[in-house]
C-alpha cells in the first residue's frame, strides 16, 4: 500500500516547503519575528556560509534562546539577531533581501500580552517591501484566534490588496473548512 503525503498540513509547514524550494545558498534573508528560533535556524541552514540571516524580536528572551540554539548547531556565523521591533528594520538593514518571513501574534509558550500589533506590523511590512529584491518572496502567517489577531490580519490584508499588481503578486492561503480560527498565510512576490 502506498503511503499518502499530506500537502496541506498548516501554514507553518507550507512556509517551510516554500523556504526549502526557494531559498538558495548565498541569499540574504530576514526573519521579522524570531520567536522560538525555528525559522531562523532553517534559514541559516538554507543560505549557507555565504548567505546572511537577519532576525528581529522585541523579546530579549527569544533572542537569547535562539542565539544559544544557533551556537549549538554551529550556525551563528552568518546570523545577526536584533533585539528590537520589526518596525525598525530600516535602521539595521541596507541589503536587498531575497526572502522575508513573519509569524504574527505572540511567542508560543511566552507572555501572551506581548504580541505583534497592527500599527507596527504595517510599518514593518511597508519597509520590508522596499527592501525586498526583484523576484523576492515575503511570507506572512497571521494568527487570528487571539485578542487583536483578526484586526492585525485585516490590516495586513488591506495593505496587500492595495499593492500594484504590476509590481507584486499576492496570494492568500486559507483553510476555509477548519474551525477554531486557523492561521492565514499570505505570500508576496516582488516582480
Amino acid at each position: 500500500m502506498k503511503m499518502r503525503f499530506k500537502h496541506f498540513i498548516n501554514p507553518v509547514e507550507t512556509v517551510k516547503k516554500i523556504m526549502n524550494y526557494y531559498i538558495e545558498e548565498g541569499h540574504i534573508v530576514l526573519d521579522c519575528t524570531v520567536g522560538n528560533g525555528n525559522d531562523t535556524i532553517d534559514l541559516a541552514k538554507l543560505v549557507g556560509k555565504s548567505g546572511k540571516v537577519y532576525g528581529f524580536d522585541i523579546q530579549e528572551r527569544a533572542i537569547i534562546h535562539t542565539q544559544r540554539k544557533l551556537t549549538q548547531l554551529n550556525l551563528d556565523g552568518n546570523v545577526e539577531l536584533i533585539n528590537d521591533g520589526h518596525e525598525h528594520i530600516d535602521k539595521y538593514i541596507d541589503d536587498k533581501l531575497d526572502f522575508i518571513v513573519y509569524n504574527l501574534g505572540y511567542l508560543p509558550g511566552g507572555d501572551k500580552s506581548i504580541k505583534t500589533r497592527s500599527s507596527t506590523t504595517i510599518e514593518s511590512l511597508n519597509k520590508s517591501l522596499l527592501l525586498l529584491s526583484n523576484n523576492g518572496l515575503l511570507l506572512i502567517t497571521c494568527y487570528i484566534g487571539h485578542d487583536g489577531g483578526k484586526d492585525e490580519k485585516d490590516a495586513v490584508e488591506n495593505l496587500l490588496k492595495s499593492l500594484d499588481q504590476n509590481e507584486y503578486n499576492v496570494l492568500q492561503f486559507n483553510f476555509i473548512n477548519q474551525k477554531n480560527n486557523p492561521p492565514i498565510l499570505y505570500g508576496v512576490e516582488k516582480l
